[in-house]
């Protein structure tokens, strides 16, 4: 390209007096000069992903009851990721297919509709740069479309990778960062169809159930500022968020929403620190209070997160540390006239909570709160090959109720996991793992999870192949 735009270059320069006989060719030449300057400072990226993964499901995401049969399937992920980078933009866009081997018919017929259709838009934005390539400022733009919305450890911001189908936000994002210091403000602002009048979210969009935590419905709209800094010892960050549920009325029985325009606010700001205390000792913590009214309008009160993790490197290859998670919940043994409940926004709870995901995923546990004692180890014994185990006692933040006036002991389950990742190349990765839950007759109670004859001991087994490939790189 760089010859190419040297040989165009002169071709127009030496050849000026012909050029100027001929407008046409004048103008041709122009418009190829300019179009190879900007092939030259533009950058296309194409990578893509391959996912598969096997699961072996007994008791995960909530006890079976006593005599059934685990379930065994294989779920898959393609996506085919483009980029292209210009003159004061960006663009990107991510294509995905999920779904169950399968959940298919090997032979479709096309004239009905697949109603287990998984190819969507996973990403799709575009982002404008508004500071000069002469300014000082490091970058300000504007971040527009779908677009995966992460911050710092994704306890409440987060992309969700583990799930197949990921997490993404329709949105648009004020970025601005210089010399460590980083400022975003985002927007969004959902419907259900294009409409001329009288548009109302119902918050449910087309095809999916929506929300984390089984919340069931999904936001109006949202604002939010995030301020980061960092520092030789680590970085902290500040988030504010705001998120809107349309109002709804019911009436009938059974009962029948009716949304209106008027919306419900949740609002959730705290704190993000990462320390790295001495060369081998790091401290990670997080808190975080909410407030306003949550998707059914009920006040949110004393409702508060608060983490603490702690990584000590034991030696060359061995890292290990204890930690803890608390997230407010309800006093299960009283009426309850307000919402003490802290809900985790749009995180990534396996991550977190469990990789059984017991906790604030989609089963809407959370109504008491949960407290998280861990113990995690990670053992890097080749550069391509890790091994982790971390160890939860989970207990419930506040009271459970029996149902007879009592309450129940308050200890949820231990559960234990393990993994093992071996990278083959830099594009292929194998991933495997084993969790086990031993939980309490409370866990299986009609006020956390509510199964009937359950056994209290579950497992979950997996093996995921990853291959990720770049077909821009050179060979």
């Amino acid at each position: 390209m760089k010859n190419f735009t040297t040989s165009l270059v002169n071709r127009c320069t030496t050849g000026n007096v012909q050029l100027v006989k001929n407008p046409t060719k004048t103008l041709f030449y122009g418009l190829l000069l300019v179009l190879a300057g900007s092939k030259a400072q533009a950058q296309l990226t194409a990578t893509g992903q391959f996912r598969t993964r096997t699961e072996l499901r007994s008791g995960q995401g909530t006890l079976s009851p006593e005599g059934s049969v685990p379930a065994l399937f294989t779920s898959q992920r393609t996506r085919l990721n483009i980029g292209y980078t210009g003159y004061r933009y960006k663009f990107f866009t991510a294509i995905q297919d999920v779904r169950v081997w399968g959940q298919d018919a090997s032979s479709i017929n096309r004239t009905t509709t697949d109603a287990n259709d998984g190819v969507l838009l996973h990403e799709a934005w575009g982002e404008v740069i508004l500071n000069d390539t002469v300014s000082k400022i490091q970058n300000f733009s504007l971040k527009a479309g779908r677009q995966s919305i992460a911050y710092d450890d994704q306890k409440v911001l987060g992309g969700l990778d583990w799930l197949q189908q990921g997490r993404r936000h329709d949105a648009a994002v004020f970025k601005f960062s210089n010399k460590g210091y980083t400022l975003d403000a985002g927007v969004a602002f959902n419907q259900n169809t294009e409409k001329g009048i009288n548009t109302v979210y119902n918050g449910v969009p087309t095809g999916y159930g929506a929300g984390t935590n089984g919340i069931g419905t999904m936001y109006k709209s949202f604002q939010f500022l995030y301020a980061a800094k960092k520092f030789h010892f680590g970085d902290i960050s500040f988030l504010f968020f705001n998120d809107n549920f349309s109002q709804y009325t019911t009436a009938g029985n059974p009962a029948v929403k009716t949304f209106d325009r008027d919306v419900w606010s949740r609002k959730t700001y705290g704190f993000y620190w990462n320390t790295n205390v001495t060369r081998k000792f790091n401290l990670t913590g997080n808190l975080y209070a909410q407030g306003g009214h949550d998707k059914d309008g009920l006040s949110i009160k004393n409702a508060y997160l608060a983490s603490l993790t702690a990584t000590y490197q034991a030696g060359r290859k061995l890292f290990i540390g204890p930690g803890f998670d608390y997230l407010s919940g309800n006093d299960g043994t009283k009426a309850a006239t307000e919402n003490n409940r802290f809900d985790p926004l749009y995180g990534t709870p396996h991550k977190f909570w469990g990789h059984m995901d017991y906790f604030y995923t989609a089963s809407g546990f959370g109504a008491n709160g949960l407290l998280n004692y861990f113990f995690k180890v990670k053992y890097n014994a080749k550069d391509n090959l890790t091994f982790l185990m971390d160890i939860h006692g989970f207990q419930s933040a506040n009271k459970v109720s029996n149902g007879a006036g009592g309450e129940r002991t308050p200890y949820l389950g231990t559960e234990i996991d393990f993994q093992v990742k071996y990278g083959l190349t830099k594009t292929v990765n194998i991933e495997a793992g084993y969790s086990i839950m031993q939980a309490t007759n409370t866990m299986a109670s009609a006020q956390v999870k509510n199964v009937a004859n359950p056994e209290l001991t579950a497992h979950w087994a997996y093996v995921m192949l990853n291959i990720t490939p770049n077909f821009m790189a050179k060979k």
